[in-house]
């Protein structure tokens, strides 16, 4: 969806759409209708100029934004309602019928989030301008969390101009917190108040963050040390650090004795179904998200089904391989800590760790062009976590390059613990967050001849689904073919997002408690308790999301068989990935589309 908080898509060069001639012979009202997506895209910008950085638009007349975080204060939330509102009058007053082909895809896609926002934002008067999220401050939302990885790793140190912009957002990051304390008190006003554990978590990353001397804060050595790469002069430890001290530091306190206050109106009930209208709010997030109308009943037996069903294929191959005792969960349990799959907890060895991966990334590049027609320009990196967020932040995650192509793709993989993620565990992860996963289609995407709206607009069940689905897609790339402890890990990861579904759907719609969803998870997955605990706090705070993945994958698996029944020997797996990535994401209700155009196409 079109999200203002957080910007993880952007773009570089324009592939036409030559495979596609279903898309061809624009309509008359395709200018039009790129004239008005181009207009939204720049009032999106003007509102966001944290989008614009990570887009890499903070340039010409937009380099006074690279100096300003989002407005978090009700005032702003209000405006981007009101613009969301707005948005949806224009689109719907434009004529659909004037396009076809791609530019009526472009319209539909638009048109999905563009409602989708407003009507949650009709419907709720707390939380930010969407659904999905519903705390402005939690272990996983809210400036004081998202602000310091965005300044070390979006906002790019090349020149003086660039480190007083950088200045300028940390003046800005302390008004911002105050903005986020004036709404998190309307709604505490409201009973919206995280769950107790929820905050224990958010207190303790606070903490964290304002332990260092400012001299020696993140905030100050990032910006310290780029610039002395660049050989920037100015004395920026001095410059940051004052700024820290007088002006975040306070603020970082008030939000501190905030959360405290929080605490002693806090439950320990884990779902939204507490909240005012949770139920509802529950439905709007899993659309938010999962772009689905599927009930929370529908979604939590999938999940038991998924579960079902892996559990038999895992417990196959380890009996295969001589693992029979205990149930499939304390087998995974037994392989998570056998020390023969677990790297040393030393800074050392999560370097070789680092590099390892970077060898299966290497490997999987080289048989790519197998399997997909297009590849992007765009290279990926791999990074572990910042020590300073990692004990909140889940094992692994991705950011895109920008438009310009300058900051490659990024994959973060959280380090806090090695125990907490196996070596047969770690491909897969691999596979998802970087290639063929979240990087190919997120800059395959931002490379694409699309308008820079749609760009801008994600959808998790798309994007997290393919990610799924490209894990698969290993598996049929030959990447587990003398790997049967990488297959099991392979088996488990698309398991855990049945959990998800499960536990997700258990929490906010069938009243489960924090520690009934835990047993359940680490019962099933056999993971540590501590990443277990990570993961399902994580739902408790972003409800919906986690139902993404496997709704998304399975409905690429549902097209492309779909599409191999339709065209028999003529289908081409490389074209099929093509027709499914070019076009952008969409809703899960217009993915039949991508598919049907690829039939049509060959069979003329």
């Amino acid at each position: 969806m079109l999200d203002r908080r957080t910007a993880l898509k952007t773009g570089a060069a324009a592939l036409a759409f030559t495979s596609f001639p279903a898309f061809a012979a624009p309509a008359k009202g395709a200018a039009a209708l790129n004239a008005l997506f181009d207009q939204f895209a720049q009032e999106e910008l003007d509102i966001s100029p944290l989008t614009a950085t990570s887009l890499g638009l903070d340039t010409g007349k937009r380099a006074p934004e690279k100096g300003q975080l989002d407005d978090t204060s009700l005032a702003g939330i209000a405006k981007a309602k009101a613009l969301t509102a707005s948005q949806l009058a224009r689109l719907k007053a434009f004529d659909a019928s004037s396009v076809n082909g791609m530019d009526r895809l472009n319209y539909d896609v638009a048109m999905f989030a563009i409602a989708a926002n407003d009507a949650a934002a009709r419907e709720f008067q707390y939380g930010p301008a969407t659904a999905g999220a519903p705390y402005i401050i939690s272990q996983l939302t809210g400036n004081y969390c998202n602000t310091p990885p965005f300044l070390d790793t979006q906002h790019s140190i090349e020149t003086k101009a660039d480190a007083d912009a950088y200045v300028a957002r940390l003046n800005a990051f302390a008004t911002a917190m105050d903005q986020e304390i004036e709404v998190a008190r309307h709604d505490i006003g409201m009973g919206v108040v995280p769950p107790d554990f929820a905050l224990t978590k958010t207190l303790a990353t606070m903490q964290g963050l304002r332990a260092p001397a400012p001299d020696k804060s993140p905030l100050t050595t990032s910006l310290a040390r780029r610039a002395a790469e660049k050989h920037v002069a100015g004395d920026w430890t001095g410059e940051a650090a004052k700024v820290v001290k007088d002006k975040i530091y306070p603020a970082l306190d008030r939000q501190i004795a905030l959360v405290r206050e929080m605490q002693k109106k806090a439950v320990h009930d884990a779902g939204i179904w507490r909240l005012p209208k949770g139920a509802d709010y529950y439905r709007a997030s899993l659309t938010y998200w999962a772009t689905t109308k599927d009930s929370p009943e529908q979604i939590h037996k999938l999940g038991l089904d998924v579960v079902a069903d892996h559990t038999a294929k895992i417990d196959a191959i380890m009996k295969s391989h001589g693992m029979t005792q205990g149930s499939v969960g304390q087998r995974l349990a037994a392989m998570n800590k056998d020390p023969k799959y677990l790297y040393a907890n030393t800074d050392a060895a999560k370097e070789k760790l680092i590099a390892d991966l970077n060898a299966k990334v290497k490997a999987i590049r080289a048989k790519l062009p197998q399997y997909f027609g297009t590849l992007p320009k765009a290279d990926v990196e791999i990074r572990r976590v910042p020590k300073t967020i990692e004990a909140s932040q889940p094992g692994g995650y991705y950011y895109a390059p920008s438009l310009d192509g300058k900051r490659p793709g990024i994959y973060w993989i959280n380090l806090r613990d090695t125990a907490e993620t196996a070596s047969w565990i770690l491909p897969t992860l691999t596979y998802h967050e970087a290639i063929p996963g979240h990087h190919l289609q997120l800059a395959m995407q931002n490379e694409a001849n699309i308008p820079l709206l749609r760009k801008m607009i994600d959808f998790s069940a798309y994007s997290e689904g393919w990610a799924l689905y490209a894990e698969q897609v290993a598996v049929e790339m030959g990447m587990y073919k003398d790997d049967p402890m990488g297959q099991i890990g392979q088996l488990k990861d698309s398991m855990f997002r049945g959990v998800r579904l499960v536990v997700d759907s258990g929490m906010h719609a069938l009243k489960w408690s924090r520690e009934k969803a835990l047993a359940y998870y680490v019962d099933t997955l056999g993971d540590p308790e501590a990443s277990a605990i990570t993961e399902v706090e994580r739902y408790c705070v972003w409800p919906g999301q986690a139902c993404s993945y496997m709704l998304g994958k399975l409905e690429f698996l549902k097209e492309r068989e779909r599409t191999q029944k339709a065209l028999g020997a003529k289908f081409d797996i490389r074209k099929f990935h093509d027709a499914m990535l070019l076009p952008g994401a969409v809703p899960l209700s217009l993915m039949p589309q991508l598919a049907d155009r690829y039939i049509a196409t060959v069979k003329g």
